[in-house]
């Protein structure tokens, strides 16, 4: 059985946030609203949650998932080194469309893929999103969508794809738009453009001037 909840609804959107973060503590998944598309996520230190986000899209591990946060400060837990480049980043972008890939702390117990020893993370600019962050923690969370597919821009067209394999549905209406997160790579000391989407190149080379664009 599907389970929705109305975002916009006062008591739905506290039962549903409720539902949500149980869920996701249990490593059940949830589809959440974004500042970009609506994602599909679990708790990222559940020991099965984030292999049933990866069955749930028919996606394999060499596509590792990454991780939404609910606050700038979650960096210093996560990455194994914060440089200046990497903090100016995250307060110029966080929380927005800015995914940031670094070196991840190796005492981290997760399953997030075949990672190599990295994480991508990046904090959306939504209230539901971050209200969800700020109860269950890191989520390990990709777009609601299966692989190859477009990825949802409204709760219905998550459901439609997704189906029964998500535990609790957040509907927070249509997202802004349909283009996924620019991310930059800053893990192995230079800092390089794997992905242009919802911020411009142009305001990246604000903050880094030099950055390498990947072909």
């Amino acid at each position: 059985m599907i389970r929705k909840f109305s975002m916009n609804n006062e008591m739905e959107r506290k039962d549903g946030i409720t539902a949500a973060v149980a869920a996701a503590k249990r490593g059940d998944l949830v589809v959440l609203p974004t500042d970009t598309v609506y994602g599909l996520g679990t708790d990222a230190f559940s020991q099965t949650g984030p292999q049933k986000l990866l069955a749930a899209k028919g996606r394999d591990r060499n596509m590792p998932i990454p991780v939404l946060v609910g606050h700038v400060k979650a960096l210093d837990g996560l990455a194994q080194r914060v440089d200046g480049i990497t903090k100016a980043l995250a307060e110029a972008f966080w929380p927005g469309a800015l995914t940031i890939v670094v070196k991840a702390q190796p005492t981290l117990r997760w399953d997030l893929g075949e990672t190599n020893q990295t994480v991508a993370l990046r904090m959306p600019l939504n209230p539901i999103a971050i209200e969800l962050l700020n109860a269950v923690g890191p989520m390990a969370v990709s777009s609601a969508n299966k692989t190859g597919q477009p990825a949802a821009t409204n709760v219905d067209e998550a459901i439609a794809q997704l189906g029964e394999d998500v535990t609790i549905y957040l509907d927070g209406g249509q997202t802004p738009g349909n283009v996924a997160s620019t991310i930059v790579d800053v893990s192995s000391g230079e800092i390089k453009l794997l992905r242009q989407g919802a911020i411009p190149l142009e305001e990246i080379r604000l903050i880094v001037p030099n950055i390498e664009v990947l072909p």
